[in-house]
């Protein structure tokens, strides 16, 4: 990053901004038909009560995180080109589902919070509704870290 101009930097913000928004997307998608459809097999430890701190549904976060840093990696043996701003949007995303979904919801970290928030509320709720009403190959409520007002309690 030793050469680079103030409109590089702001070109490599707004690249991790619209990566970390696409993110969600991409997530939905996934969720909607890949774990709720032929990786079903990898997801569905998930929708049950599990004694252990490792899920086969951890494979997904594991891919994501070698993409991440496959992507700061190889960006930052190019010369910090545009790979490293896309690693550290994904990396960025996969720190909000991981606090967001993982530790908030699933409390697979033994913290005491209580959210005050209407948004992280609306997407604990809208986790909870897509639990409470999703099986293989059909669900509701694919996001995780947006959630439809509707969610609102």
């Amino acid at each position: 990053m030793k050469n680079m101009d103030n409109y590089q930097i702001l070109i490599y913000i707004i690249i991790i901004f619209i990566t970390f928004i696409l993110m969600e997307g991409v997530a939905w998608f996934l969720h909607k038909y890949i774990m709720h459809g032929f990786g079903w097999f990898l997801h569905e430890d998930h929708h049950r009560s599990s004694k252990g701190k490792f899920e086969k549904n951890d494979i997904f976060g594991l891919f994501f995180s070698l993409l991440s840093f496959t992507l700061i990696f190889t960006g930052f043996l190019d010369g910090f080109d545009y790979k490293f701003a896309l690693g550290i949007g994904v990396m960025l995303y996969g720190l909000g589902y991981f606090l967001v979904h993982d530790i908030f919801f699933h409390n697979r970290i033994n913290i005491k919070f209580r959210p005050k928030s209407n948004y992280i509320k609306r997407v604990l709720n809208s986790h909870a509704i897509h639990h409470q009403k999703s099986k293989a190959h059909s669900g509701v409520c694919f996001g995780f870290l947006y959630a439809s007002k509707k969610y609102s309690k």
